[in-house]
């Protein structure tokens, strides 16, 4: 049992968190953190503004119930001072009746104001929550290609739900907490200046211990939902990778790795919560230090005729709404921390530069031949460290262009730059004359299409997945798209044909399948540019002599870039681009390589491989 009751208090505080903690309780902290946590509630005000007229009903039923709060001791006390020893009566009875008014309307006012301040805090996080996820769709690909996708998701969910429960009833809870306070006050030193002095004997006690407390539970916060956000990316990550933990016998690794991350929580969440919890009990220690200290010296006084039993019993009741107050301001503290925390987390993702704004002359093209000209092209993701190199080649209209080269060559970086997720560093690209620089992106992508070796495909039904290509496509569009794509035999088997539906992963089918609909839902969207992105790799022959099928019927016509290790698939290419270390080393047909020796005659008869 010793064991059980001890083991709490043998965690240690990660040398991280002993270090923040005791650190913001000694060292001043910089001007820079507060004006962030003012910027933060200033923000929050600004959502919450969008009800104004509701919020000021709200705090207009929090001046009322404050008041009504106030009125209650206040006249019990002028009650025993008049009544007591009086006949009692009808001026007896009138006041019980008024007594019991002033409770029930205490209620009534505090029960609108909850489900008022609900309403209102319910749409602030909803507009937050559509600001959030409309801000990542307008954020640029470098974004996310550094961002976890389950810390992004811990930000959309953990972190909204704490400024949910905060806003739902902390902030009216602050709100009343601070007005009953100074109500209070103002009443007791009417009534008694010197019990009013002894009743402030705790402040001092309180304001101590408030501070040793809260410096150390803002770091352990902000750590905690750090930690969180961190665990959530780590799940996604396993569970979108069980194929390959379970191939290379991984499990014991992963699970250990899981183990440490919920540690790192369990600490951290046991030190903000532990530390927090003394909050209440200071306060309720000092509550009944200073009801002893008021009823002791009241009686004094009142023994001596400074002041009646009615007097005492109204501060005895405001000794306690004096510290009732403060107590609950104690205990949200922790919680409006939190909240700070978890909006600072969403502030910092709204604050990330979007994608580039489209130049102010930049046009759009209502229809695209599909020239493709790179001149002079480079490119790095870090600076110093070039990606592409002084690239240059044209394509012409309906051209198939293949690009091949070892792992890290700059194939697909080269297609992120005419698709401008990424930016040239320098140089000039051009689709039909026109620099990509002066075409809005929603334009130029409008008129791309992209099959990926992992096609991605979206929870719902086969027919919603290939209309993704064209909202508006009709369903015989859709499923003449399919047959196109060699599709349709295998989505008439399947139960529900084409409204089956898939789960986010496309888990039901194979990944040849997922391939064909990839395809079909590029023909759907009739685009003049089609970029492959080793799209018949990882494929058995039986599926993949059906997915080149659907992409020679794709492919007729249009201008087209594929992305393959495999130089079976691009023998047929109007023209081959040779990249090695970022630059453009041989460029020309199949024939016209293997006449010259070089790179691609060396890895066509099998002296080189492209990994």
């Amino acid at each position: 049992m010793w064991e059980a009751l001890s083991e709490p208090f043998r965690y240690r505080r990660p040398k991280t968190l002993v270090e923040e903690a005791d650190r913001g309780a000694t060292v001043k902290r910089p001007k820079q953190k507060a004006k962030d946590w003012r910027a933060t509630l200033r923000r929050i005000w600004h959502y919450l503004s969008h009800r104004k007229g509701r919020l000021s009903l709200v705090l207009l039923m929090v001046l009322l119930s404050s008041a009504l709060t106030l009125l209650g001791p206040y006249l019990i006390g002028r009650a025993i001072d008049h009544y007591l020893e009086g006949p009692g009566g009808k001026p007896w009875l009138l006041f019980l009746g008024g007594l019991v008014a002033v409770y029930v309307l205490s209620s009534v006012v505090s029960w609108l104001q909850n489900i008022w301040m609900i309403s209102i805090a319910q749409e602030t996080v909803y507009r937050m929550r559509v600001d959030l996820f409309g801000h990542l769709h307008k954020l640029p690909i470098p974004f996310f290609a550094k961002r976890q996708r389950g810390e992004l998701m811990s930000r959309m969910t953990n972190d909204m739900d704490n400024v949910s429960s905060t806003l739902n009833s902390s902030a009216i809870q602050i709100f009343s907490s601070v007005l009953i306070l100074v109500g209070t006050v103002i009443v007791m030193l009417l009534l008694s200046p010197l019990l009013t002095l002894l009743t402030f004997l705790v402040v001092p006690l309180m304001a101590i211990g408030m501070r040793w407390i809260t410096r150390r539970t803002g770091v352990l916060f902000k750590e905690r939902q750090r930690n969180l956000g961190e665990l959530n990316g780590y799940i996604e990550e396993t569970l979108s990778g069980q194929r390959i933990v379970k191939a290379f016998s991984q499990e014991e690794r992963v699970i250990r790795e899981f183990e440490d991350r919920n540690l790192r929580i369990k600490l951290s969440g046991f030190w903000a919560q532990a530390i927090s919890g003394f909050i209440p009990k200071v306060m309720n220690g000092l509550n009944n230090l200073s009801f002893a200290i008021i009823a002791g010296i009241g009686g004094i006084l009142a023994i001596r005729g400074a002041i009646t039993v009615g007097v005492i019993v109204i501060f005895v009741e405001y000794a306690r709404q004096f510290t009732r107050p403060l107590n609950d301001l104690a205990n949200q503290w922790n919680t409006l921390l939190s909240a700070i925390a978890g909006a600072e987390r969403v502030f910092e993702i709204l604050d990330e530069d979007v994608e580039a704004k489209d130049e102010a002359a930049s046009r759009s093209l209502d229809s695209v031949q599909g020239a493709v000209a790179f001149s002079n092209v480079s490119f790095s993701y870090n600076p110093g460290e070039q990606t592409l190199k002084d690239i240059t080649f044209e394509a012409r209209p309906g051209e198939t262009i293949a690009i091949i080269g070892p792992t890290g060559a700059g194939k697909t970086s080269l297609i992120q730059l005419l698709s401008r997720f990424y930016e040239a560093d320098s140089g000039t690209i051009t689709v039909d004359g026109h620099e990509i620089t002066s075409i809005r992106r929603e334009s130029l992508r409008s008129h791309m299409a992209f099959v990926l070796q992992d096609s991605f495909l979206f929870e719902g039904t086969i027919r919603e997945n290939i209309r993704y290509g064209k909202l508006d496509a009709t369903d015989e569009q859709v499923e003449a798209a399919a047959k196109l794509a060699n599709a349709h035999s295998f989505i008439v088997r399947l139960p529900g044909g084409y409204d089956k539906i898939l789960q986010g992963d496309g888990s039901g089918i194979s990944q040849g399948q997922k391939q064909l609909l990839a395809i079909a839902r590029a023909i759907l969207a009739d685009p003049a540019i089609l970029v492959l992105d080793e799209a018949t790799s990882s494929i058995d022959t039986v599926t993949e002599i059906k997915i080149q099928e659907g992409l020679q019927r794709l492919m007729e016509g249009r201008t087209s870039f594929v992305i393959a290790h495999r130089l079976n698939t691009i023998r047929r290419a109007d023209q081959i681009l040779v990249l090695k270390d970022g630059r453009l080393l041989e460029r020309g047909s199949h024939e016209e390589l293997l006449a010259k020796p070089g790179l691609y005659s060396e890895l066509f008869h099998g002296n080189v491989q492209l990994s």
